[in-house]
């Protein structure tokens, strides 16, 4: 027979988890990201060896999908534009919503979900600090590639720095190019949109946005295909790993619950002892010398009256 638990006992994934303690954590992991890419610059020229060896792997394997496409919106502001404003913008605006809609319509999965996503990136970070590459825009102009960000930024808040507002590039590492997190997010969001999405439109956009984000990091300029392989590969290495990452989160929190809880009634006054001449009782207990004078008063006694003299029982008339 299944298990049962008592009325009022059960406990459900909102019970568990509170917006204002997944906030912290959610800010915590983008902090350690954004934070992540300006530590991991690496050596300029070590970066574009790494850029200049994966551009000779794809070429070994037959792949150039960047040339075509960065032509195509080089040449096409109409696809160009709407190519960089989705670049600098969906990757912080969709994984984020899409995460809040989890919290809220799918909590039973959101959990194991955030934790997918956190492992993943922090895999990306290491990925940039052991492998800083340089993306295809910077590389030599001989190379064929041109920076679409900085072609058109008139029509948005970049610079020719990457997606980094004007007068800030400064503050992010252009060479944290592999992985590609935007195609690793992206397709996280998918996975999500597909399974969790009731409705044919989700799982179009399910499939749409991984694609679609794969072909703008490439013709912008900003990521190799390999790089967007790389993404998937670590989303599929965070995939396998969010399961022991949740195990080890839940064997720290029964760790820290029995000590809180030990604290937490230690402070409480209601459940304190009351001492009194030598005797320790609890608050709801009456002390046998409170009782007597109720007794005194009140009360008729269980024994029959006793003569004056020597305390013998009347007889019997």
């Amino acid at each position: 027979m299944p298990q049962t638990e008592k009325p009022g006992t059960e406990v459900t994934p909102r019970t568990r988890l509170r917006w204002w303690t997944e906030l912290p954590l959610i800010l915590l992991v983008y902090g350690c990201y954004s934070a992540g890419r300006l530590l991991a610059r690496g050596d300029t020229a070590t970066a574009v060896d790494h850029g200049l060896a994966i551009l000779r792997i794809e070429k070994d394997l037959r792949l150039n999908a960047e040339h075509p496409l960065n032509r195509l919106f080089t040449h096409e502001a109409w696809l160009g534009v709407p190519a960089d404003f989705w670049y600098a913008s969906l990757h912080y605006l969709v994984t984020p919503v899409i995460l809040v809609w989890l919290f809220h319509r799918r909590a039973e999965a959101y959990r194991r979900a955030r934790t997918w996503l956190m492992t993943s990136t922090f895999i990306g970070l290491i990925g940039f600090t052991l492998l800083p590459t340089c993306p295809p825009r910077l590389l030599d102009a001989k190379y064929g590639f041109v920076d679409t960000m900085a072609q058109y930024s008139s029509y948005g808040w970049w610079g020719g720095d990457a997606s980094a507002p004007r007068g800030l590039g400064g503050m992010t590492n252009q060479y944290a190019a592999m992985p590609s997190l935007h195609c690793g997010w992206a397709l996280w969001c998918g996975v999500m949109l597909w399974r969790y999405g009731n409705t044919r439109l989700t799982k179009v956009l399910g499939v749409a946005y991984p694609v679609l984000t794969a072909l703008v990091v490439m013709g912008t300029a900003n990521h190799y295909f390999l790089d967007a392989v790389a993404g998937a590969v670590v989303m599929g290495a965070g995939f396998l790993l969010a399961p022991y990452v949740m195990r080890v989160a839940d064997l720290v929190r029964r760790w820290i619950t029995p000590r809180a809880s030990l604290v937490a009634a230690r402070s409480e006054g209601s459940g304190s002892p009351i001492v009194s001449a030598g005797c320790q009782t609890s608050a709801g207990e009456r002390i046998p010398s409170q009782r007597e004078p109720r007794l005194a008063s009140g009360a008729e006694p269980d024994a029959a009256p006793t003569d004056a003299g020597d305390g013998a029982p009347a007889p019997a008339r």
